[in-house]
């Protein structure tokens, strides 16, 4: 048998065995689970959109599952076909806006102890279906420095106790409270309540969206 017959004979496992492994191989399953500002994110230039750019597309799958006005109960009801059904790998929980502006603006937001009930029941039920959960505290409700927004107080709060469910959990944090309230301290100069990392106030403008795709970027990989 001459040489290049055998080195073709070699080569015919090595091959089926790299077209096997590619044709098995599934990219990791991405979802971003939220309210308005991950619905928006999914737009052209939105948080998800940029991350699902600058991820290879081979290697993981990026999906942004958000609806307007979400608290953390109404994620909780549409957990199970939303996100459980898609069997994500990873999940990662970006809530808690709506749980304490609505609480001002409908007086339909969620009592502390709820929220943190509700919050851990998500926590319990997507770890049990053998995805990992990222946690993001929520970002800002007006853009004004050193406490001067209404809402502050409660939204530190909140956001505190998503830090606390982070570490009883054990699980990766993205602590966008602590980003932009100390990006605020620096670069909102004239101290306005719109328009540096937000365009209301809440919704994130390219410059926001840009910054928590940077933040977010490591916790996924």
């Amino acid at each position: 048998m001459k040489y290049s017959q055998k080195l073709s004979l070699l080569l015919v496992p090595m091959v089926l065995l790299v077209v096997s492994t590619a044709m098995n191989f599934k990219p990791k399953k991405i979802i971003f689970f939220g309210d308005s500002i991950t619905q928006m994110g999914v737009a052209p230039g939105g948080y998800v959109d940029l991350i699902r750019k600058s991820l290879n597309p081979l290697k993981y799958e990026v999906i942004g599952s958000g609806i307007g006005g979400n608290k953390v109960y109404d994620l909780y009801l549409r957990m199970e076909e939303d996100v459980l059904a898609k069997k994500p790998d990873l999940v990662v929980i970006y809530v808690g806006v709506n749980d304490v502006w609505h609480k001002q603006s409908m007086r339909t937001g969620t009592d502390y102890d709820k929220f943190i009930a509700f919050y851990q029941a998500l926590i319990n039920k997507i770890q049990a279906s053998g995805a990992k959960v990222v946690l993001c505290t929520p970002a800002v409700i007006g853009e004004k420095k050193n406490g001067a927004n209404e809402m502050d107080a409660d939204l530190d709060k909140y956001s505190g106790a998503i830090r606390e469910l982070a570490n009883k959990n054990k699980l990766p944090l993205c602590d966008l409270r602590d980003l932009f309230k100390t990006y605020e301290e620096k670069n909102n100069i004239a101290d306005v309540a719109k328009g540096v990392l937000t365009t209301d106030g809440v919704h994130l403008n390219d410059k926001g969206n840009q910054t928590l795709a940077e933040v977010l970027i490591p916790l996924l990989k």
